[in-house]
C-alpha cells in the first residue's frame, strides 16, 4: 500500500529535497507551504511531471485552523498520514537585547508552535493506525546555542525536548519521533553569508564543506522508512563534523 507524507516548509531549500526524496521513495506527498506560492507550486509540478503523487497546500503552521485544514485535506487526498515531516522554519541573526517581542514570537510560533500545531492534528490519525513517522527538523545550534542566534537556538532547543517527550508519549501507539540537526546547508539562508564568510565558516567543518539539502533529504528518508523502525527519540547530527 502506498505510504503518505506531509512535509512543512517544503518551499525552502531542505523542505523541498526532503519532499522529493520522499516522492522519490514512493510517498504521495502534501508539501505545506505559506510564503513562498511560486516556489512551492513549482515544485509540485516538477514532481507531478516525474510522474509523482504530490499536492501542494497553503498553511501557517503558527494558526491551528490553518494547521487542522492542512492535514484534513490531505487525508481527504490520500487517506491517511504515516510520515510527518516538521521542516517550516524562520531564522533570526540578531543581538537579544535588540530582538522585539513580535520577532520572539514570530521565531517561537513557526519552529516550535508550528511543529506542535501539526503534531497535534497529524496524531490522531496515526494513533489509529497503530503505526507513523515524526520527522522534527531543529539544527545543531539547538543542540549547542549560537550567539546572534538566541532566540533560534531557544526554539530549535525547544523542538529537540518536545521530540524526546513526544517519543516517549506515543511510542506505545506505534510511532516513532526523531529529530534532525543539520549544521550549516547550503539554502538560501546561507544568502546572507558573503562567499569569504562560507569558506571561513567551511574550515571550521572538519568535512570541509557545507551540506546540500540533498543530504539531510537522505537522512530523513531513512528515518521515514522501515529500516528506522527501532530508533525513536533520538537526534541525529548531520553536520560534518561541526558538532559533535
Amino acid at each position: 500500500m502506498t505510504k503518505t507524507a506531509i512535509v512543512t516548509g517544503a518551499s525552502g531549500g531542505i523542505g523541498s529535497a526532503i519532499a522529493e526524496k520522499l516522492c522519490e521513495e514512493g510517498f504521495c506527498t502534501s508539501a505545506i507551504y505559506f510564503h513562498s506560492e511560486e516556489k512551492a507550486l513549482a515544485l509540485s509540478s516538477v514532481l507531478i511531471g516525474r510522474g509523482f503523487n504530490a499536492v501542494s497546500i497553503k498553511a501557517d503552521a503558527a494558526d491551528p485552523v490553518q494547521v487542522r485544514n492542512a492535514v484534513e485535506q490531505t487525508v481527504k487526498e490520500y487517506g491517511k498520514i504515516d510520515v510527518l515531516v516538521n521542516c517550516a522554519g524562520v531564522s533570526l541573526y540578531k543581538l537579544l537585547q535588540d530582538t522585539t517581542d513580535e520577532e520572539w514570537d514570530t521565531v517561537m510560533d513557526t519552529n516550535l508552535k508550528g511543529a506542535f500545531n501539526f503534531c497535534r492534528e497529524a496524531l490522531p490519525h496515526m494513533i489509529r493506525a497503530g503505526k507513523g513517522r515524526i520527522i522534527n527538523i531543529s539544527s545543531m545550534w539547538g543542540q549547542t546555542g549560537a550567539a546572534m542566534e538566541t532566540v533560534y537556538s531557544a526554539s530549535k532547543a525547544g523542538l529537540i525536548g518536545l521530540t524526546k517527550a513526544l517519543a516517549k508519549e506515543v511510542a506505545p501507539s506505534g510511532i516513532t519521533v526523531n529529530c534532525l540537526a543539520p549544521g550549516a546547508v547550503d539554502t538560501e539562508m546561507m544568502a546572507t553569508f558573503s562567499e569569504e564568510e562560507k569558506k571561513a565558516l567551511c574550515e571550521e567543518i572538519p568535512l570541509g564543506r557545507l551540506a546540500s539539502p540533498r543530504e539531510i533529504a537522505e537522512t530523513a528518508a531513512f528515518l521515514a522508512s522501515d529500516k528506522s523502525s527501532y530508533i525513536t527519540g533520538q537526534v541525529i547530527a548531520v553536520n560534518g563534523g561541526f558538532v559533535i
